[in-house]
């Protein structure tokens, strides 16, 4: 998932600052994993075996556990997507559709 479609992703985009947080699953954990994080991000990753050690209750990093990431499962399988196409496809229209103004109340809040 992460080579085949998270970095090709990543690639379309201007990422020279953006940061990469990661919870410290172990399947998210393994040295290869980490290592190809590292060289996407650089010193700009947030995890268990990154530069930046992940903090689990930071309360700027919280509102992604506590929030973004539900709000963005309920409307990805909103319509019950059947193929690979059609979730990547949902993932991507909501992502897109997630403005700057309600992820600065979520943190405010």
């Amino acid at each position: 998932m992460i080579t085949n479609f998270f970095i090709p992703e990543l690639n379309n985009h201007d990422v020279q600052e953006l940061w990469f947080q990661q919870d410290g699953a172990t399947c998210h954990t393994a040295r290869a994993t980490i290592d190809l994080l590292k060289d996407t991000f650089g010193d700009r990753l947030i995890s268990r075996f990154g530069p930046v050690n992940w903090l689990p209750r930071s309360c700027d990093l919280t509102p992604l556990d506590y929030f973004l990431w539900g709000y963005v499962k309920s409307l990805v399988y909103a319509d019950k997507p059947q193929t690979l196409d059609h979730l990547e496809y949902n993932i991507r229209r909501v992502i897109a559709d997630i403005r700057p103004q309600m992820l600065e109340k979520v943190i405010e809040n």
